[in-house]
């Protein structure tokens, strides 16, 4: 069996951390904790990240580069359904990928606005904005529509981790560019 890539091995990593840190909390969530879920030392883990805080900075970035990646992919597309169907794809794969993350996503949205997480989550609001060629102040309607899209995905995506349905990610992809209002006839 080959060894894994740093970046495998770091992806790993940020995954699990975002997984414990959406399921018990930040303050709650100790190095040794994670480092036992992935099957590292304390000091191996530390080593690769300094400080807890080094950590859940690496877990946003991770997402926040995740997400940016997909606006840069579509941002040469022009907005319409071509776009949406594939910004749709794009996040759809994240979700299903990063189940953690988006798990910690979904916890931030708890969170005060003016606290760091929620201070992160409008920025990446932005990007998901972006992808969908949708100002939220010029039509709240659309980002109603973007929103209710990707918690769809976010919701199945969760949801899968605990208890997997028979779905692809092509059924995860239709039902989300349902949401924004093209349906399967504009798909085609």
């Amino acid at each position: 069996m080959p060894r894994p890539t740093k970046q495998q091995i770091d992806d790993e990593i940020l995954e699990t951390a975002a997984t414990l840190f959406a399921r018990h909390g930040f303050k709650e969530t100790s190095i040794q904790r994670i480092a036992d879920a992935v099957g590292y030392s304390k000091t191996g883990l530390l080593h690769r990240y300094p400080t807890k805080e080094a950590l859940q900075q690496a877990v946003v970035d991770h997402a926040l580069r995740d997400i940016r990646e997909v606006a840069a992919a579509v941002r040469d597309l022009p907005p319409g359904p071509g776009r949406d169907r594939a910004a749709v794809a794009g996040i759809a794969r994240l979700a299903l990928e990063g189940r953690g993350t988006v798990a910690l996503l979904l916890s931030g949205l708890v969170s005060e606005p003016e606290s760091e997480l929620g201070c992160i989550l409008e920025t990446i609001g932005d990007v998901i904005f972006e992808c969908f060629a949708t100002d939220p102040e010029t039509d709240p309607i659309r980002a109603v529509r973007v929103v209710g899209a990707l918690g769809a995905l976010a919701v199945v995506g969760v949801t899968l981790q605990a208890k997997p349905l028979v779905v692809t990610l092509d059924d995860l992809i239709d039902v989300s560019y349902d949401a924004l209002g093209h349906g399967r006839a504009a798909s085609a």
